[in-house]
């Protein structure tokens, strides 16, 4: 059975414009502009603000004292204004970039090479710009400070999130040899929902019925692809599914999960601190939260040592979770899970490992990052058992590319594998009796 993508989504799509508006097309004299700026954060990072004034005139008083002397129009007093107001109220350069919903990434390479992704669509910035790396790093301050992390020369490194969700990794001197860089991964709020990956054609109707069916029905499921591919994305979507009645607990290095549910447990790794000592790993948090009576779990991302206790959680009762990892395939997934069981310096012979991850494991699901950009579920399969000490996975859904369209975009359908899943039967003894139709 084939269903042609556009036949499924009759709906016009609006690319959207990249319309990018340089500082320097506002303000003409670039050295001047670089120079004003420097200037005035300068002198408000050095200076108190006397009492009894505010923070509006305090800004507006510098402005007009470092302009002095210099012709400069209305429309360039308000941009200095708005770069000013933005290193004081907001997070500097980036101010703008966060707040617009077409931008899903921003990367900054150094003070005058920022990137940004717009529809898949990897972009240089010439709207933005800091003054130099001290800039780069009051901006990563300020913008990891909500969250208790710290970035300096004893901690050059942090990944963390931001108040709206947001992924932040950030990189300094000297571990960065050509200065602080910058990656954020922003949190998208039309991305909330399975009908929103339909409209923009991840997946089929058929597919999200049967994904919400599994989750209800406690299979275990996990989420795999390569970075940047939607996965923590769509692990909060199939999160969405579980029930209200259920406790769930969620398991995360930067919590990023955005559950509505009233019975949410949310866990965080911590660090080590000045000292090098009171790190709590994803494992310590994992083995903690069965002590939890959680009725599930989620583990953000396993990518070592608790794959076993996730995998050990899953056989001992708590069906129904759900996890991500790095992994290119379903196929992939399985070995990656096995290889980081291993790594736990667990005492059991490879067939043993993986008849443990053959018996926790129901469903595996694929998503890729196109070539177009485009985020795609490739492949829903599920674990069937051995073949020749091989765990056996036999696909469900798959998308099939077909080649590219005359906007060199990715062209394809998506194929329902002939043939009635052995989780079938457990789907439908949950109640879903309309999920036998999809695979009629």
């Amino acid at each position: 059975m084939k269903n042609s993508l556009r036949n499924i989504f009759e709906y016009a799509e609006n690319k959207t414009q990249v319309n990018i508006i340089s500082d320097y097309d506002i303000f003409k004299d670039k050295d001047l502009l670089d120079s004003l700026r420097t200037q005035i954060v300068e002198n408000i990072i050095d200076t108190k603000i006397p009492d009894g004034e505010s923070l509006n005139d305090y800004i507006n008083k510098e402005i007009d004292r470092s302009i002095e002397g210099y012709d400069l129009t209305n429309l360039e007093r308000s941009h200095l204004y708005n770069l000013i107001d933005n290193e004081i109220n907001g997070y500097g350069p980036l101010t703008e970039l966060l707040e617009d919903d077409n931008i899903t990434e921003i990367m900054v390479n150094s003070p005058r090479e920022i990137y940004i992704e717009i529809d898949g669509n990897l972009v240089k910035d010439e709207s933005v710009s800091f003054i130099n790396d001290e800039h780069i790093v009051r901006t990563i301050q300020r913008l990891i400070e909500p969250m208790g992390r710290t970035i300096d020369s004893t901690s050059p490194m942090v990944d963390s999130r931001l108040k709206d969700g947001s992924r932040i990794n950030a990189v300094i001197p000297p571990l960065s040899t050509r200065g602080p860089v910058i990656t954020i991964r922003k949190f998208k709020e039309s991305m909330n929902s399975i009908e929103n990956l339909i409209r923009v054609g991840s997946l089929t109707p058929d597919m999200a019925r049967f994904l919400e069916a599994a989750v209800n029905a406690k299979l275990s499921i996990i989420v795999c692809g390569g970075t940047g591919s939607g996965k923590t994305t769509l692990l909060n979507i199939l999160s969405s599914f579980i029930s209200p009645k259920e406790r769930i607990v969620t398991i995360e290095d930067a919590a990023e999960l955005k559950l509505h549910q009233p019975h949410v447990i949310s866990l965080e790794t911590r660090t080590t601190n000045y000292e090098k000592s009171g790190e709590i790993t994803i494992r310590d948090l994992v083995r903690n939260s069965l002590r939890m009576r959680p009725d599930r779990i989620i583990v953000g991302e396993v990518r070592g040592k608790e794959a076993f206790d996730m995998l050990q959680a899953m056989n001992t009762g708590h069906e129904g979770s759900l996890t991500t990892l790095h992994a290119n395939s379903g196929t992939d997934a399985l070995h990656r899970l096995e290889t980081m069981v291993l790594m736990a310096n667990i005492d059991l012979p490879v067939k043993a490992v993986r008849e443990y991850i053959q018996s926790a494991i129901n469903i595996i699901v694929n998503i890729d990052r196109l070539a177009d950009g485009k985020r795609k579920i490739t492949s829903i399969s599920e674990v069937t058992g051995f073949d020749d000490d091989e765990i056996k996975l036999q696909e469900i859904f798959r998308f099939k590319q077909l080649g590219l369209t005359d906007k060199k975009e990715i062209d394809g359908v998506y194929e329902i594998v002939k043939g009635k899943p052995k989780v079938l039967d457990r789907i439908i003894a949950y109640g879903f009796e309309d999920i036998k139709e999809i695979f009629k």
